[in-house]
């Protein structure tokens, strides 16, 4: 069952949510799990240049299943707007990647940026990365969305 909780409610997400949990549920390979997730939410979502996800391997976020342009192979915790969020575990909400210190740009069209950590049972797994060429595309909404949709996705990818 998917948990999918945001103040509100707000139809998209919710019909992502849904789609996420249907093609998720039953499947315990956790790189096809978030090839779908990158692909749904590629789908759903309007306005991005790029939508996945980095896996934490030894230490720094490696590339996963992305849709995309070509995007950074290895970004160090901490770094960027991707390591920050896997450092901290706190959700990104970037307006503008310029004004972001240390911003890495894979791909300079990008202008604004929302990535959510992925955790399960305290522990770190990686992040879901979304860019838009619009500059302040994400709102909160886009934040609690992509959030219920990580915790749903969390123990899949595990």
């Amino acid at each position: 069952m998917y948990q999918f909780d945001i103040a509100g409610g707000d139809s998209l997400y919710s019909d992502l949510a849904l789609a996420l949990d249907a093609l998720t549920a039953d499947e315990p390979d956790a790189i096809a799990n978030m090839a779908n997730a990158a692909a749904l939410i590629w789908e759903y979502l309007p306005d991005l240049n790029w939508a996945g996800f980095y896996r934490l391997v030894g230490g720094e976020l490696v590339l996963g299943p992305f849709q995309g342009k070509a995007a950074c192979i290895r970004i160090p915790l901490g770094k960027g707007v991707c390591g920050t969020a896997a450092q901290t575990r706190e959700t990104q909400l970037i307006a503008d990647v310029h004004a972001f210190p240390g911003h890495i740009a894979c791909d300079a069209a990008s202008r604004s940026e929302l990535v959510v950590p992925v955790v399960h049972e305290g522990r770190p797994i990686g992040v879901l990365d979304l860019d838009s060429p619009l500059p302040e595309r994400f709102t909160e909404m886009d934040r609690k969305g992509c959030e219920a949709l990580v915790r749903t996705l969390a123990p899949r990818i595990a």
